[in-house]
C-alpha cells in the first residue's frame, strides 16, 4: 500500500510543497527515510513509532520506505514528524488515502502523541493558501497560521485529534488568529535634552529611510538617539507586517500568533558572528539584517564588528535583499532596513577632548575611523558628529519635543511618498529611488545646481554620494510640505554628507 501527504520545505522565507510518500512492503521489518533529509528529520521514525505506541498502533512487521519529493531539495527540521506520521497512517489504511490530497501538515510529535509547535506556520499558511489545501499545524502554531484568511487552518494538539478528524469521527474546528499586537511604549524623544541638530538627522533618518552614522565620545547620546528611532516611525503597512513576520516565523521568534504592525529594531553585540548579522550557518536561518526588515538595524559601536561583517552590510543595502550560499542551493532573504550606526571618534573615546585624549592624537581616530571602508562610509545618507551634552543643557528646565510631534511629521512625509511613488511598486521611500525616476523627484534649479556642483569639487563627491545628496535633499524638502528642492534643502543634505569626506 502507498500514501502521500503534503508539507512544506523552507527556502530562506520561502515554503515549498513537499510530498511525503510511505510505501509497506513485504520485505525484513524496518523504517527507512530518503530525500535528503538532515538528522533531525531522519529522528523522526522514533518519534513516530512511540506517538503511534500512544495510539495503540503497531508498526507492520514488513518494510516502510518513506520519501520526501522533491529529493534534491534539503529537508531541515522536526516540522516533518507529523505529515511522516500520517502518510504512514494512510498506508496502513487507519485513514483514507484520500483525506490527505488537500491537506498541507507540519507539527512535531511528542512521544506521547503531543503535537508541539514549530518555526514557519506563517509560510507554510501562504504555500498552502496558494495551492488551495487545507493547513494542519500543532495548536500553539495555529494562532499565527490563521492570520492568512485564505487557508482553512486546523490546529489539533494531538495526534489522535487529527486522526479523528481525517477519519471523521470529531471533526476539528477552524482556528483563529492571534491577536494583532499591540505597540509597545518606546522612549520619548522629549527625553534627550539639547542635541538639536541629531534630533534633526533622526527625524531625516525615519522620513526617508536614509542611513546614519553619528560619531561622538561616550554619553554624548548617540544610542539614546538610536532607540528612541521606532517611536517616530510610522506603523507598518498590512503588506509590510505580513513580510516581516514571514521572517520572524522562519526564525521561530513569532510570539503568541501575534503580527505586529510597529518597525521591528535590531541592535547586534559587536561581538556578533557573521553568520548572526547577514544569515546562514549550518540551517541557513536569517541574520539580524533580514530581523530588521521595515524596521532598523542600530549597530552601535561600529568600528568595533569584523571588518568583514561591516562590507558584507553593502549588498543589501544595495539592493534590499541578502543571498546566503550554500554547499546545493542559493538562499534570498529580504533585508531592507534603516541603517542607523554610532561610533566613538578614536578607541579611548575622547579624541574630541584635549584634555583627555591619548598621546596619540589624532592618528587614532584615522586608525580607529579607518577600519569603517570607504566604499562603506559612501552608503551612509547622513553622517554627523555628536557633541557632548553640556552641564548647562543637562539642566534646562523645558523639554524636547516629543516623539510624537516628530512622528507627525515623518508620517506627513511618508504619505508624500507613498502618493509620489504609487507607479513604482520597488519603491518605497526616496533613499530607494535612484536613476531617471531620481532625476524626476529631484530637478533642481540654476541655484542649486550651481550649490551641488561647487560643493562636488570642493570635495570630491562621488557619484554615489552626489546621488544620495539629491534623495537626502528630496526628504528634507518633504519635511518642509516643499514640491521643490530649494537651496536651504540642499545645503541641510550636504551639511549631513560633508563629515569624513576624505572618507567619500
Amino acid at each position: 500500500m502507498a500514501a502521500t501527504a503534503y508539507t512544506v520545505a523552507f527556502e530562506g522565507v520561502e515554503a515549498r510543497l513537499v510530498e511525503v510518500q510511505c510505501s509497506v512492503s513485504p520485505g525484513l521489518p524496518g523504517f527507512g527515510i530518503v530525500g535528503l533529509p538532515d538528522k533531525s528529520v531522519s529522528e523522526a521514525r522514533e518519534r513516530v513509532r512511540a506517538a503511534f505506541g500512544a495510539l495503540s498502533i503497531a508498526m507492520p512487521s514488513r518494510r516502510v520506505t518513506v520519501n520526501l519529493s522533491p529529493a534534491d531539495l534539503p529537508k531541515e527540521g522536526s516540522h516533518f514528524d507529523l505529515p511522516i506520521a500520517l502518510a504512514v497512517l494512510a498506508a496502513l489504511e487507519v485513514i483514507p488515502v484520500e483525506a490527505l490530497e488537500r491537506i498541507v501538515s507540519l507539527g512535531e510529535l511528542a512521544l506521547d502523541g503531543r503535537l508541539s509547535a514549530v518555526a514557519g506556520a506563517l509560510p507554510a499558511a501562504l504555500a498552502a493558501a496558494e495551492d488551495d489545501r487545507a493547513l494542519l499545524v500543532p495548536r500553539a502554531s495555529g494562532p499565527e497560521a490563521a492570520w492568512v484568511s485564505a487557508v482553512t487552518v486546523f490546529a489539533p494538539r494531538h495526534l489522535r485529534e487529527v486522526v479523528d478528524h481525517l477519519t471523521d469521527r470529531a471533526p476539528l474546528s477552524r482556528a483563529t488568529p492571534g491577536p494583532p499586537q499591540m505597540a509597545g511604549d518606546f522612549d520619548d524623544l522629549s527625553d534627550v535634552k539639547g542635541q538639536e541638530r541629531a534630533r534633526r538627522a533622526i527625524e531625516i533618518a525615519a522620513a526617508g529611510r536614509h542611513h546614519l552614522l553619528m560619531v561622538g565620545a561616550p554619553g554624548a547620546t548617540k544610542t539614546m538617539l538610536a532607540r528612541r528611532l521606532p517611536g517616530i516611525l510610522p506603523p507598518l503597512t498590512p503588506t509590510e507586517a505580513l513580510e516581516t513576520s514571514v521572517i520572524h516565523s522562519v526564525a521561530g521568534l513569532l510570539k503568541s500568533g501575534s503580527i505586529s504592525r510597529t518597525a521591528p529594531f535590531c541592535q547586534p553585540h559587536h561581538t556578533a558572528s557573521m553568520a548572526a548579522i547577514v544569515g546562514g550557518g549550518r540551517h541557513a536561518g536569517p541574520g539580524q539584517i533580514s530581523l530588521a526588515h521595515n524596521g532598523v538595524l542600530f549597530m552601535d559601536e561600529l568600528p568595533e564588528f569584523e571588518r568583514r561583517v561591516i562590507d558584507a552590510l553593502r549588498e543589501p543595502i544595495e539592493t534590499g535583499e541578502m543571498h546566503v550560499a550554500r554547499a546545493n542551493a542559493h538562499i534570498r532573504y529580504p533585508a531592507r532596513f534603516l541603517l542607523v550606526a554610532a561610533a566613538n571618534p578614536c578607541r579611548c573615546g575622547y579624541l574630541p577632548d584635549p584634555a583627555r585624549a591619548c598621546a596619540r592624537a589624532p592618528v587614532c581616530g584615522a586608525d580607529y575611523m579607518g577600519r569603517i571602508s570607504g566604499p562603506m562610509m559612501d552608503r551612509f545618507d547622513l553622517r554627523m558628529e555628536v557633541p557632548q551634552i553640556t552641564i548647562e543643557e543637562m539642566n534646562l528646565p523645558q523639554r524636547g519635543e516629543s516623539s510624537a510631534d516628530v512622528a507627525a511629521r515623518v508620517a506627513a512625509a511618508r504619505k508624500v511618498q507613498t502618493a509620489r511613488f504609487a507607479r513604482h511598486p520597488h519603491v518605497q521611500v526616496n533613499a530607494e529611488a535612484s536613476g531617471r525616476l531620481l532625476d524626476e523627484i529631484a530637478p533642481l534649479d540654476e541655484e542649486c545646481r550651481a550649490l551641488l556642483s561647487r560643493a562636488a569639487d570642493r570635495f570630491g563627491l562621488t557619484p554615489r554620494g552626489y546621488h544620495r545628496i539629491l534623495r537626502t535633499a528630496r526628504t528634507i524638502a518633504d519635511l518642509d510640505a516643499s514640491a521643490d528642492i530649494r537651496a536651504a534643502h540642499l545645503a541641510e543634505a550636504l551639511s549631513y554628507r560633508l563629515v569624513f569626506t576624505k572618507m567619500g
